[in-house]
């Protein structure tokens, strides 16, 4: 499989092969499992390690009152669970295993050397942590903006394109082991209107959702419903035609 989080950094920056190795070293560090619905992180507490999503499903959410509960993101192997949380004195959020979940536990000081460098290293991390800001305000603009159809299409069609970034979709389909309770807490819909709006996809032949995996049957309608701009993503090389990574997600773009 290789180090997904050297595929992720590389859509921003090209790496020599000591920066890859360096990389290599640093997610190679040791592995804790979770199980599904185990907190990896929790709000409150300080973390004492950055970690790396190895393999697995993870999300970001706030618990509400009375067990509400909103998830803001989804982490897929390669993502870093807040590599500059260990700056706050507690995290503002849980971080949560969706499913069975491997995550290297990365050292503060190894992280807080790259962090302090001047490489290129150094700005693939940043341009990580600015992306997840930038996945997070579109979570802003679903809850503000978007209708039903255009909040589903608009996360499947990222989560593809993350996806497909670290090498991890058959083409047009990926691994999505979420229940449809739990799209809902992603969307700001209800169980019942989620599971509608699903069928109606299905029915007009735009995915298929079998098996806990996602295929996109008509890529070109889907992005057009969820008006998909992958600008927010900053995939910089993919955009400027490298043809190292831009084949794994420059057709969806």
């Amino acid at each position: 499989m290789g180090n997904l989080l050297t595929k992720k950094l590389e859509q921003f920056v090209r790496f020599s092969p000591a920066e890859r190795q360096r990389l290599d070293q640093l997610a190679e560090k040791r592995r804790k499992t979770y199980a599904p619905g185990e907190l990896i992180f929790k709000e409150g507490k300080k973390a004492e390690f950055v970690l790396l999503v190895v393999s697995g499903l993870a999300a970001r959410c706030k618990i509400l009152s009375e067990g509400r509960r909103q998830i803001m993101a989804f982490l897929i192997p390669g993502d870093l669970c807040d590599v500059e949380g260990f700056v706050l004195n507690a995290m503002d959020h849980d971080i949560v295993a969706v499913t069975e979940t491997v995550c290297a536990q990365l050292a503060v000081a190894d992280v807080e050397e790259l962090l302090t460098e001047m490489s290129a290293l150094t700005r693939a991390l940043w341009w990580s942590t600015m992306t997840e800001s930038a996945v997070l305000r579109e979570r802003i603009i679903d809850q503000g903006s978007r209708d039903a159809r255009e909040r589903i299409c608009h996360l499947l069609y990222e989560m593809l394109v993350r996806y497909r970034v670290v090498g991890l979709a058959n083409s047009h389909s990926f691994p999505f082991p979420i229940t449809q309770e739990q799209l809902a807490d992603a969307t700001g819909m209800t169980p019942v209107h989620v599971n509608r709006t699903l069928s109606e996809l299905k029915t007009e032949g735009l995915i298929r959702w079998k098996d806990k995996t996602v295929s996109i049957l008509d890529v070109p309608r889907l992005k057009e419903i969820a008006q998909f701009d992958g600008c927010y993503l900053h995939l910089e090389r993919t955009f400027q035609g490298d043809a190292e990574v831009a084949e794994r997600a420059g057709d969806l773009l």
